[in-house]
């Protein structure tokens, strides 16, 4: 999609504080420093839109961006921070599980993973928590301009066996720096936001 007007409509924390229109919505689900914002930047073509911390753990609402009034990207925040108190994790994860679960607009969830690593115990407790609930997922491994482009495949079948990845779930490798994927990223969303 060519994009020139993207908008953080809000940061929310509650249902109430959500868009009300039938504009699809794709979120986006990760670890904290995993690559979300640096993914959301190379797809609306922007260089520090969505803002990209340096602390991990930062974001703590869910920021919805209206891209050309055709989508929301919803940019949730980042799993398996440690310095967050239990509290707060559990604050995060009722809001998490209710946006995800009962939101009528949502179209597909991508999820990051770092793809230099083998998926962590919360990228595979993620996915299957994605799985469980049906919600249409695409992965993307993250920072692959990182790896030997000779151990791509070898990376990309690591991902595909820790999270048991099945036939329903598409794998893209990415990265910013080179903007390798955002094609393929972008078709998939597409692909999702004809579903309405």
């Amino acid at each position: 999609m060519e994009v020139n007007n993207v908008d953080l409509t809000i940061s929310a924390v509650s249902e109430e504080q959500y868009p009300q229109t039938e504009i699809p919505e794709i979120a986006l689900v990760g670890r904290s420093n995993v690559g979300k914002s640096s993914l959301t930047n190379v797809l609306i073509n922007r260089r520090n839109y969505a803002h990209t911390s340096s602390q991990p753990g930062k974001t703590q609402t869910l920021n919805f961006y209206n891209v050309e009034d055709k989508v929301y990207f919803v940019d949730v925040p980042g799993y398996g921070y440690a310095k967050v108190s239990k509290k707060e994790r559990e604050r995060f994860g009722k809001m998490i599980e209710q946006y995800l679960t009962q939101r009528e607009q949502l179209r597909g969830v991508i999820q990051l993973v770092d793809a230099r690593h083998a998926p962590t115990p919360d990228d595979v407790n993620m996915y299957n928590w994605l799985r469980y609930y049906n919600l249409p997922t695409l992965i993307v491994g993250t920072k692959i301009d990182k790896v030997k482009r000779s151990a791509w495949n070898r990376q990309l079948s690591t991902i595909k066996k820790t999270l048991k990845i099945d036939n329903t779930t598409s794998l893209i490798l990415f990265s910013a720096t080179e903007k390798k994927g955002k094609d393929d990223v972008w078709r998939w969303i597409e692909e999702r936001m004809g579903n309405n």
